[in-house]
Formats: structure tokens, C-alpha cells, sequence
């Protein structure tokens, strides 16, 4: 139990030292005790409380259902290439390296949060869920 204690305790410390304070008010980034109490109630929901739920029932029809939700998916994908475009590829960036703006200019927060990991995992956080920390190494 000792040896876990440490193990947070190191991994709150890099997040202090490392992390972007500028994505400590955005939802679940200011630690990453949401996401895991997230995680574990998920698995619970699916290995315990789902199969006894289900276990005298008939299987649900879902088919409107997970039309409703492929076309969600749909839309939010096509937001995210917005947004991925709108941040940085189409007209702030250039093919050349160029410096990372730590700075609280509108674009770099926009830039921060593509990079972050927000986009990707975001589309698929139900099936496969991710803590992510958005560092700065200086």
C-alpha cells in the first residue's frame, strides 16, 4: 500500500512540475482522480451492475438507437477536422519548426487542446478511455 502511495504521490509531483497551467480549469485535466473514478465506475457498470441487470431480460432493440449515434459520430468527427484545421494547419503553422507558444493567445490554447489529445480520444472515449496530461518541457 506504501509503495502505491508513492507511486500517486511522484505522479502528482510531475504533474505540478510538468503540466500546462493552462489547462487546469478545463473539464477533467485538473487531475486525473475524475477520469479514474470515470474508468472504474465504467467497469463496474459493465462487468457487475449490467449483467445482473440484464439477466432475466430479453435483449434491447437498438437499432434507431445506434443510427442516432453513428450519426452523432458523424458530426462530431466532422467538428473535430474543423477544429484541427481551423487551429493551427491551415493558418497559423507553417511546414518549418517553429517555436511552441506557451503564451494564453487564443490560437495556442486552441493549439494546445488539439495537441493535448482531446481531439483523438474524444471520439472514442466510451470504448477505449485515456488520462492524458498536457506537458511543457522546458
Amino acid at each position: 500500500m506504501a509503495l502505491i502511495l508513492e507511486y500517486l504521490n511522484d505522479m502528482h509531483v510531475f504533474m505540478d512540475k510538468y503540466g500546462d497551467p493552462r489547462t487546469n480549469p478545463w473539464f477533467l485535466m485538473s487531475s486525473p482522480l475524475p477520469t479514474l473514478i470515470i474508468c472504474l465506475s465504467y467497469v463496474y457498470l459493465v462487468k457487475v451492475l449490467g449483467p445482473q441487470f440484464m439477466e432475466n431480460r430479453k435483449p434491447y432493440e437498438l437499432k434507431n438507437l445506434l443510427i442516432l449515434y453513428n450519426f452523432l459520430q458523424v458530426i462530431f468527427s466532422a467538428w473535430l477536422f474543423y477544429e484541427s484545421m481551423m487551429g493551427g494547419w491551415l493558418f497559423h503553422y507553417s511546414l518549418k519548426c517553429q517555436p511552441v507558444d506557451y503564451t494564453d493567445n487564443p490560437v495556442a490554447i486552441r493549439v494546445s487542446f488539439e495537441h493535448m489529445g482531446c481531439i483523438c480520444p474524444a471520439s472514442r472515449y466510451a470504448t477505449n478511455p485515456h488520462v492524458y496530461i498536457q506537458t511543457k518541457i522546458i
